[in-house]
């Protein structure tokens, strides 16, 4: 592994000051910064062979046509998809969840059917859902959470039913960091027959992730999370499924044969790629997991967990600091708030040292109401930040105190 100066080399903005001071960025949960190799390649695409895919015959097609199919095959070979043409390209985690809310919905679901989600979701792995069950009068069930943070799995089991047609979790809970037993979750859903699907936008960048081991039918990931492009996604789903659902847009390329009468839909993966993609996004999301995979991803598990071990040592020796999400098995996130200071006022002046943190609800309501709080402090850490950005963290949470006191 590249020694911590030369991977913070690699991120151009890891450069940058704010206010004058060095920027310590600990809210990549919500976004990743991104190597100069991504950078690079977004350009290359937009200056040297733009064209759209899969529609000409010319040769700037040709050669976007080629690296974009060449960028889902290594999305395939990242997370050890059975085939390419299970790797749909997406705008992200939330357009992902919705394809399948609407074609797996419209296929699968009637009324009085039940769908599992974990009281642990982001917004975007609640909202579809509900409005899937609005539109079918099915039902939403939901796991509840512990004072850890964490699922309670025995309660699981007892939602799965003969009614139950679909599971949605999280992998990792975005405002806690909770990683979520979802082998265990997928294995007994399966054994009833119900498929699974697993949002991966927190997992996909802090360990390895085998959907083929994990069994789960459905994996969504968005690329700006692991380094990559803003704008583009991706859905996992196995062959099986894929084949069986209709198409959630239609458009362009997505179609086989169209008349007045009737059209007929393209085979995988293109049945789920309507319109124009976003080409330079997917090339630029292959060059980012490149990147993650040079530096190795067992490398970056073991540096992540050394960083969350510090960071929790040192910020639970705060006085009048509470965090949230106490799992033993978590992500280096900490969600965190001071003794009577509001956390907007907590972020509002760790920003004025250049210190950049998430404020608010996270998009994980259910998860703040469960606390009787309005939101939290999240510092989310990734294998670039150093222990020293950690100190300068808690300096900070100590000026802020002392400005209240």
């Amino acid at each position: 592994m590249k020694n911590i100066k030369e991977i913070r080399s690699d991120f151009p903005i890891l450069n940058k000051e704010v206010y004058g001071k060095p920027l310590v960025y600990f809210d990549n949960g919500a976004t990743t910064q991104k190597p100069q190799s991504v950078i690079d390649s977004v350009n290359e695409v937009l200056t040297s062979y733009n064209s759209n895919i899969h529609r000409g015959v010319h040769y700037l097609s040709d050669m976007s046509s080629e690296a974009y199919e060449n960028a889902r095959q290594k999305v395939a070979s990242f997370i050890n998809a059975g085939k390419k043409e299970e790797v749909i390209f997406t705008s992200g985690t939330t357009g992902s969840i919705n394809t399948i809310a609407f074609s797996y919905g419209e296929r699968y679901i009637k009324p009085g059917d039940e769908i599992i989600i974990s009281y642990l979701e982001h917004h975007a792995n609640i909202v579809p859902w509900q409005m899937l069950c609005e539109r079918k009068g099915a039902v939403l069930k939901v796991i509840p959470m512990n004072e850890n943070g964490g699922i309670i799995i025995e309660e699981y089991h007892k939602l799965l039913s003969s009614r139950t047609k679909l599971v949605s979790v999280t992998q990792v809970s975005n405002s806690l960091g909770t990683i979520l037993p979802v082998s265990e979750i997928i294995r007994a859903a399966h054994s009833m027959n119900i498929p699974v699907l697993v949002d991966g936008a927190q997992g996909i960048q802090h360990g390895i992730v085998d959907v083929g081991a994990m069994d789960c039918d459905f994996y969504t990931f968005s690329g700006h999370k692991v380094y990559g492009p803003t704008g583009i996604g991706i859905l996992y789903g196995k062959e099986k499924w894929l084949s069986e659902l209709p198409p959630y847009q239609g458009g362009g390329d997505m179609v086989d044969k169209v008349t007045f009468e009737k059209t007929t839909y393209n085979q995988l993966p293109f049945k789920f790629e309507a319109g124009t993609m976003n080409y330079p996004g997917a090339i630029g999301l292959a060059a980012a997991l490149d990147y993650v995979t040079a530096i190795g991803r067992e490398n970056i598990s073991l540096r992540e967990k050394e960083l969350l071990q510090y960071a929790t040592e040192k910020m639970s020796a705060i006085d009048g600091l509470k965090i949230y999400g106490t799992s033993a098995n978590k992500i280096p996130t900490i969600s965190f708030l001071l003794k009577g200071i509001h956390q907007y006022d907590t972020g509002m002046i760790l920003d004025k040292m250049g210190i950049a943190v998430r404020t608010g609800t996270h998009c994980a309501q259910p998860v703040m109401d469960y606390f009787g709080i309005d939101g939290t402090v999240r510092a989310s850490v990734c294998f670039y930040n150093t222990s020293e950005e950690i100190d300068s963290l808690v300096a900070g949470i100590e000026k802020v105190k002392s400005m209240f006191a």
